[in-house]
């Protein structure tokens, strides 16, 4: 059975006391800050590992915001890899905003490589800059870049920021709510996308243009029918189960969710 993950960045809203006002870049600055911190980082890092670990998962999808290279030491890294090995934690992607320079990319590599984490997905501005840049740091780390669609409108849109393919090294993750947001069919985008589905953030959202996250089967993503279209297709990697509300804990939706997906699987 395909590996099923935790989005780290599910907790958004966490450092905030889910009253997440001012958008999503509030609660990244807000976590930013909140686990910058040498001194607190162990603890608190630990504290985000054992409630992911009490809702039933052995494997999550790390949040930027969580673990920056932009300020992670050598004692920042040394502790995660060790609580993560003591909770049984594989980390299946490295997850958020992937850098507009190559110093930002490769730092991004450079992490992921340490903590065996074969996949960067999310946004890389990078790739619209420099694309052959880009390419070379992902070959040189021997990375999966994952681009996930978020303000396109529909999947030839990412198929033609994925080109070539840079020879297996990029291809896209499916966010299954943004396609919904955009008013696209998920399911459909998954069977067009073929072999270039790398990773997959399975969200459900309430309705057409919002972006409004909520438990599986309360929303308009058609999901069982993007499962179908995955294995259909043969796709290998992790379902990773994401759900960013602003203003509530999102853990008892996300053991729900998390539940009817493995259902499905069987």
């Amino acid at each position: 059975m395909n590996t099923i993950s935790f989005m780290s960045a599910n907790y958004v809203a966490r450092q905030l006391n889910y009253h997440m006002t001012r958008g999503w870049d509030q609660g990244e600055t807000a976590a930013n800050n909140y686990f910058m911190p040498l001194e607190t980082f162990p603890q608190r890092f630990e504290d985000l590992l054992k409630e992911i670990k009490s809702l039933g998962f052995a494997a999550m999808d790390v949040w930027l915001a969580h673990l920056n290279p932009r300020w992670t030491t050598p004692e920042h890294i040394t502790a995660a890899q060790a609580l993560l090995k003591s909770y049984g934690m594989r980390v299946v992607s490295l997850a958020g905003g992937l850098g507009s320079t190559p110093e930002e990319l490769e730092a991004i590599c450079m992490l992921a490589r340490t903590l065996d984490v074969p996949i960067l997905g999310g946004v890389c501005p990078l790739l619209d800059k420099d694309r052959e840049c880009a390419v070379s740091l992902l070959k040189k780390y021997g990375l999966k870049l994952a681009y996930e669609n978020h303000t396109e409108k529909d999947p030839q849109e990412v198929l033609e920021r994925i080109g070539d393919g840079a020879g297996g090294f990029i291809g896209t993750a499916v966010d299954t709510g943004w396609y919904a947001t955009q008013g696209y069919d998920a399911a459909r985008a998954i069977r067009l996308l073929g072999k270039h589905v790398f990773h997959v953030h399975l969200k459900d959202v309430r309705a057409a243009g919002a972006h409004v996250s909520c438990r599986y089967g309360e929303g308009v993503v058609p999901l069982y029918e993007c499962i179908q279209a995955l294995r259909q297709s043969g796709y290998p990697g992790a379902f990773s189960i994401e759900h960013e509300p602003e203003l509530f804990n999102p853990d008892p939706d996300v053991v729900a969710s998390r539940q009817m997906l493995e259902g499905w699987l069987q």
